[in-house]
């Protein structure tokens, strides 16, 4: 049968798309690996929980797998009956007296932690107790890298995107990122040491966790602000923090008016995330990724110009009702300091932005590092309050190449005092 060509051309896809190789990252690595008694420190988290099966009881529909003689039981296995087909006969001849390691999502039910179990796969049966892990992923206070103040950086990381194929974004053309560019990635960010970063092109939530869990596991970064955005092949805007999150806003939402008169959105987001250090006072951080350049300058400048309008119309109504809030615009804005776009969004008068990149002279350092249009387009904005914790010689754009850190962008960094 002679398949359509639109059929062949998927088809063709499938067998020679980067995209649905095998996953750079192994869906077990990082994992925690613990003891019973500690699983309530994986609560949320996929693990490894080790321990012997003391009993195997029933209550209607569902099975019991316990690990102590407790009731109810302090860390616990439960099968439901609909699942019972994917394991042994008899549930109390295979695993009642085994060391088993089970795998699974950890949740609490009843204030007592549970892994849901759904196949035999998840049940390793083993001679003895295995070593276990840190629980380096439980949710603990984290101070900032330096006492006193908070370093803020904005990183464009190039197409973060798993080996998954996402029927509802179009990131069929987009390979996962190689292994090693993701090692050369975290080695960049952990030489940044940033407290808060804000990150583009990131395709989803979920992988972003996971290469911190596996590359990144002792940096801190246990806050995760993640919403899908706009974007039709999945590059979204997004938030990690050692330091305590409050509210989150997303205004992927907003309409506002673009090219010829023409409703429309934001291509992505911009997303304002609320952070609050520990016994200092709060800021926002509204992190952009403007419309770039791809097809052309002349169509795309025009529905950048739009954005960048209704981004300064925001800040005009918040600065507005508040002239002392505490405001950090930062992230990829496609354009160059002297551009309409980015006058725009600074304003004038009382409420205009200050560009932490004015603390260097000379010429500004390129963050965009790869092509011929090298030039800076990533900002750190600040409204008139943020500015004034600014430290001065903080700011810095630190070097690289998609060779040596993984991404076409330079990381953007400064410092703001905490008091």
């Amino acid at each position: 049968m002679r398949l359509p060509k639109t059929a062949l051309s998927l088809f063709l896809l499938l067998l020679t798309n980067p995209v649905f190789a095998e996953s750079p990252i192994d869906p077990d690595e990082g994992r925690q690996h613990l003891n019973w008694p500690d699983a309530r420190e994986a609560v949320g988290e996929i693990a490894f929980i080790s321990g012997e099966i003391i009993n195997v009881g029933n209550a209607g529909r569902v099975n019991f797998l316990n690990f102590d003689s407790e009731r109810p039981g302090k860390f616990t296995g439960i099968i439901f009956e609909e699942s019972l087909s994917n394991f042994p006969d008899s549930l109390e001849e295979a695993y009642k007296g085994k060391i088993v390691r089970i795998r699974g999502r950890v949740s609490l039910y009843r204030d007592s932690p549970q892994i849901v179990l759904t196949s035999g796969d998840q049940i390793e049966i083993l001679d003895a107790l295995p070593e276990t892990t840190e629980a380096v992923h439980a949710k603990k206070p984290h101070p900032p890298a330096v006492a006193g103040q908070l370093t803020v950086a904005t990183y464009n990381i190039l197409n973060l995107f798993d080996s998954e194929d996402d029927p509802y974004h179009g990131d069929e053309g987009t390979p996962a990122k190689p292994r090693e560019q993701l090692q050369t990635l975290a080695d960049s960010i952990k030489a940044l040491n940033a407290d808060v970063i804000a990150f583009q092109e990131v395709e989803n939530r979920f992988y972003l966790e996971r290469f911190i869990e596996v590359f990144l596991p002792d940096m801190g970064y246990d806050n995760v602000v993640h919403f899908e955005g706009n974007d039709v092949r999945g590059i979204d805007v997004c938030l990690v923090s050692r330091v305590p999150i409050g509210p989150v806003r997303s205004h992927r939402h907003i309409t506002f008016t673009g090219p010829e008169g023409g409703q429309r959105r934001f291509n992505r987001d911009v997303l304002a995330v609320t952070i609050e250090p520990p016994n200092a006072k709060p800021f926002e951080a509204w992190i952009v990724h403007l419309k770039s350049n791809s097809g052309g300058r002349e169509f795309a400048e025009p529905v950048r110009l739009g954005e960048a309008r209704q981004l300064r119309t925001m800040l005009d109504q918040q600065l507005g009702d508040n002239p002392d809030a505490r405001i950090i615009v930062l992230g990829d804005f496609n354009d160059t300091w002297e551009s309409e776009t980015l006058n725009t969004i600074v304003g004038s008068g009382p409420w205009a932005l200050w560009s932490a990149a004015s603390d260097l002279e000379g010429e500004l350092p390129d963050t965009f590092n790869s092509g011929e249009y090298r030039s800076m387009i990533d900002f750190i904005l600040c409204s008139p309050a943020m500015a004034q914790a600014y430290k001065k010689g903080s700011f810095r754009v630190i070097p690289g190449s998609p060779e040596s850190t993984g991404s076409d962008h330079n990381p953007v960094v400064a410092t703001f005092r905490l008091e």
